[in-house]
């Protein structure tokens, strides 16, 4: 009991670096824009976090300064595919390339050192005392908390709101929502920027508040899985939430297996969410279209289409 307990504390706090990047991504997909660069911007802002919480020791301003470099790369992307109306492709995979070029350079004296400072663990009072519940989840650090009313947050925004509404149609029928006046490109710059903040945030929490050191390529593949939960929570912040945490148990059972007598040699113990992600996507690709699936997702738009 004391294993699976420990395994399902470690999931939630592994998971939770997914979650904010997935909900980054939904934000950014549902305006109708594709971002693979997700696992260059997580790099970038895994090592910008670090590299400010070690320089300065202060946790904010290394979360602060992940938040602004997800947020210069969003900008990068939205300028490359919706002014320079380039492949949204292309110009995710170039950020991707790049982030984790820029951050094995610049990082390259970063490794191997550790923080001495980190987020502490809150227990909630009252509800970390309840019995096995109170624990897996109540006793985490303020990140890990914030990341539990971010998708509710979002999804209260996407369904409840104006800019809520602007976003959804941007992303489904952009030429319509132009003619009705909403600002499609304004709308669509603002998701990208924003989803690139939450990705940045995600890089952080994993260097400066899960793992509290720096190493080269250290999101080791987070940034495509987290393309996948997009999917698999059919654009749905609320649903982010299963994906997110499932992705992080199974991370956390392939670590926590190695501790018995089994055969399987240790990377294949590791590759287990990584087959499961693989295994999901074909299942995908056999039912068929997703309910949510914007429209627009991948599309160029023109506003001259409007004319014509």
């Amino acid at each position: 009991m004391t294993d699976i307990i420990t395994i399902l504390y470690a999931a939630v706090a592994s998971g939770t670096i997914i979650l904010y990047a997935t909900i980054g991504e939904i934000i950014t997909e549902r305006s109708g824009i594709l971002n693979l660069g997700v696992e260059g911007i997580m790099l970038m802002g895994a090592f910008f976090g670090f590299y400010v919480a070690y320089t300065t020791e202060s946790l904010i301003l290394a979360i602060l300064g992940a938040a602004l470099i997800g947020a210069v790369m969003g900008l990068i992307h939205a300028f490359m595919t919706i002014t320079l109306q380039a492949n949204q492709v292309v110009s995710g995979l170039a950020l991707t390339m790049f982030g984790s070029g820029a951050s094995a350079f610049f990082g390259i004296n970063m490794v191997g050192k550790t923080l001495t400072t980190s987020f502490q663990k809150i227990q909630i009072p009252i509800l970390s005392k309840i019995p096995v519940a109170g624990h897996i989840l109540f006793n985490h650090n303020i990140l890990v908390y914030l990341a539990f009313i971010l998708p509710v947050i979002i999804w209260y925004i996407f369904n409840r709101t104006r800019w809520g509404l602007a976003l959804r149609s941007s992303g489904e029928e952009p030429l319509s929502s132009e003619i009705m006046g909403i600002k499609v490109i304004k709308v669509r710059y603002i998701a990208t920027i924003v989803g690139g903040i939450f990705i940045g945030i995600s890089g952080a929490y994993l260097s400066v508040g899960y793992s509290k050191l720096w190493v080269e390529g250290m999101t080791a593949g987070r940034g495509w899985i987290t393309i996948a939960l997009v999917i698999f929570a059919n654009w749905n912040p609320l649903i982010a939430y299963g994906g997110a945490y499932l992705f992080g148990g199974l991370t956390q059972l392939g670590l926590n297996l190695q501790k018995f007598d089994i055969i399987f040699p240790i990377i294949l113990l590791k590759s287990i969410p990584y087959v499961f992600t693989i295994l999901f996507l074909l299942f995908i690709s056999l039912k068929g279209k997703r309910s949510n699936l914007p429209k627009a997702l991948g599309l160029s738009y023109y506003r001259e289409s409007r004319g014509g």
